[in-house]
């Protein structure tokens, strides 16, 4: 088991962070499923496992992993939801730590129906769905822009 395999970059997207004042602010970010995928590819489907639990109002989730001397428990808390205390437990492993290395991504955003969306000016076009957000980030990127 070479634990190091857990920090490599693996598939991510972009979601709005915040939008106001004509800006939206845009973040990197990986599905719970690909920490999921990569936990049982370096690690092993049965040499890994999560608990989750509740303290102080807090939902907690552990990840261990079963090393030659036992197992190994990382612990991290979020406001309720599985995924994201998940994922933030996964940071303690090395999971998706690349992610905090990329730069927030500042786009420019248009009112429709009382709430502000990303904007792509090139296209005139605003932005509702995760999907077209991520093509239009990694294609400002490619190309500079």
């Amino acid at each position: 088991m070479k634990l190091e395999e857990l920090q490599k970059e693996l598939p991510y997207k972009w979601r709005v962070q915040s939008s106001k004042y004509g800006k939206s602010t845009c973040v990197a970010y990986i599905d719970a499923r690909d920490c999921q995928d990569l936990l049982d590819e370096v690690i092993g489907p049965d040499k890994w496992s999560t608990e989750y639990y509740e303290s102080c109002g807090l939902l907690m989730c552990r990840v261990g992993v079963h090393t030659e001397h036992g197992w190994v428990w990382n612990v991290e808390k979020d406001k309720g939801h599985v995924s994201d205390a998940f994922k933030r437990a996964c940071v303690s492993w090395g999971i998706g730590r690349f992610l905090y290395r990329l730069p927030i991504q500042t786009l420019q955003s248009k009112e429709y129906k009382g709430r502000q969306y990303p904007y792509a000016p090139e296209k005139d076009k605003i932005i509702f769905d995760g999907e077209t957000l991520t093509k239009y980030i990694n294609w400002k990127i490619k190309n500079g822009k």
